[in-house]
């Protein structure tokens, strides 16, 4: 028997109408048999395109509030039948089934209902039963069968319906299968989430994906998944690359640390950060950003808590930088930044951020929860004789912020709400110290008085000795240590001012 079908009969019911009617005046046109339900049935109706209710098919009424409609074998005998079986063939004929060749079905958007804040009833209601039942009975029998589950596909079932005169080819079928089980598995997924509440599941499903340049590196294949365009809008520039996306995640997340401060800029290379500053104006706290590192800035990542302005973005022209990220442009900003064809400028909008944390893991996945805590005043213990003032303590907190947010192990210098320096990623806490105060004295930054950040204790009162002879006179860190009280010694000898927040902030 050739894999070639010729459609006779579909089954149409879906809950969105939209993009179907060219559909419905084509398979009319081919002489296709049409049965449908409910609403869709009228739709058809309304067309003036004959079409055979479900109901006569089964003889049997739309039940409990329209829960049981094609939920029938008359119906699933149709779809689920072998053509090149003689058995089912002759029960097809004992039992009067009609063949069904084509299934149009979608289901109740579930996940937008879970979206828009509805009542559990309201939930409940748009869980399918006959949608899904009919996707998989349709896909399964992709030998004989064309099942169409998602509405992104009518163009092309229209495109084939024109062109081959309703002839479907296995590998046709076979292709649109494949789509249909991933609607539904998706669909399964999301309502399982909705129920689960044991954290020792892991179900993920994302229908929307994109094929990326290539991955870290161009030897590598990338794909992103998830729906980007809700949090980030594109306004001019060329693709986002693997690492372009990897460095837009970790200034996103750095940034949500200052979302409701005053004018704050971070530039990031490679997933940290190389400056930041917080200053009256947006243009202030770009130019006392790049003046923490204006050579690892290159091709750097740049982004702000605000809306970008002329006079900052004439100074963003002078620097090489991949991307510019901004909760909004002015009109002149855009201007001025699209004169660089390739420049990528992404629109932030406000939308909440994944509160889980996913990575490959040797022969499976790790899952965290997001570190969510912000060190704040009321963390602050104080354990030096000597204590900071307001304004050190907000340096302090300033430098924390972008100590939680910098590959460990890592000390952040700051002073005045000014990123001076950082130690990024190094297997010491005390390279990692070296390596910020080496940095900040290239770039002529004097560390009187400067804060020091260090994302985990310290186990000996060696950084704080070097930092002292530094210049570094104030130090926030978790604490934790079992010598926790040699470094507190250190520094009241030194009349240093130290303070522990509790919290460890690694970051791998």
């Amino acid at each position: 028997m050739s894999d070639t079908r010729t459609l006779s009969a579909a089954l149409i019911s879906v809950f969105d109408k939209t993009g179907l009617e060219p559909i419905i005046e084509e398979l009319h046109q081919l002489g296709v048999t049409l049965y449908s339900t409910g609403g869709t049935e009228a739709f058809i109706r309304q067309m003036g395109i004959p079409v055979v209710p479900v109901e006569d098919l089964t003889e049997y009424p739309s039940i409990l509030g329209g829960r049981v409609k094609t939920l029938h074998p008359k119906v699933f005998g149709g779809i689920l039948n072998r053509q090149n079986h003689s058995g089912d063939q002759a029960e097809m004929a004992a039992y009067q089934i009609p063949q069904i060749d084509l299934v149009i079905v979608d289901l109740y958007p579930f996940e937008d209902t879970v979206a828009a804040g509805g009542t559990e009833q309201e939930i409940i209601e748009k869980i399918d039963i006959g949608g899904i039942a009919l996707i998989r009975a349709a896909a399964k029998n992709f030998h004989d069968v064309l099942c169409i589950a998602d509405k992104k596909e009518y163009p092309t079932l229209l495109a084939l319906l024109k062109d081959q005169k309703g002839d479907t080819l296995l590998a046709q079928r076979k292709h649109f299968s494949a789509k249909a089980f991933h609607v539904s598995s998706n669909y399964d997924t999301a309502i399982f989430n909705y129920f689960n509440a044991e954290p020792g599941y892991l179900k993920i499903s994302q229908s929307e994906g994109q094929t990326l340049r290539y991955g870290e590196n161009p030897h590598q294949e990338g794909r992103f998944f998830g729906p980007l365009h809700e949090l980030l809008e594109q306004l001019h520039g060329k693709g986002l690359s693997y690492n372009n996306l990897l460095d837009v995640d970790a200034a996103v997340q750095l940034m949500q640390e200052f979302k409701d401060e005053l004018p704050t800029f971070a530039i990031l290379k490679h997933n940290n950060t190389c400056g930041l500053a917080t200053r009256p104006t947006l243009h202030e706290a770009y130019v006392d950003a790049l003046a923490g590192d204006p050579v690892s800035a290159f091709g750097g990542i740049l982004i702000a808590n605000t809306t970008l302005d002329a006079a900052t973005a004439l100074e963003i022209h002078n620097l090489f930088c991949e991307v510019v990220i901004a909760p909004g442009f002015e009109g002149d900003a855009l201007d001025i930044l699209k004169q660089k064809k390739n420049r990528i400028l992404l629109k932030q909008n406000d939308v909440p951020l994944p509160q889980q944390q996913l990575r490959s893991c040797l022969n499976g996945v790790l899952v965290q929860g997001k570190d969510l805590h912000t060190d704040q005043v009321s963390d602050l213990k104080n354990v030096t004789l000597e204590v900071p003032n307001a304004s050190e303590i907000e340096d302090l907190l300033f430098a924390s912020k972008i100590c939680k947010h910098t590959k460990s192990n890592t000390i952040v210098l700051a002073k005045n709400k000014q990123l001076l320096a950082s130690g990024t990623g190094q297997t010491s806490r005390v390279d990692a110290l070296n390596q910020a105060i080496v940095k900040a004295k290239n770039f002529n930054f004097d560390l009187q008085d400067a804060v020091m950040a260090s994302d985990a204790f310290f186990p000996f009162p060696d950084c704080v000795s070097i930092a002292y002879e530094a210049g570094i006179r104030i130090v926030i860190q978790p604490g934790g240590s079992i010598k926790d009280q040699d470094s507190i010694d250190f520094c009241n000898k030194k009349n240093m001012k130290m303070v522990l927040t509790g919290i460890r902030h690694f970051k791998h």
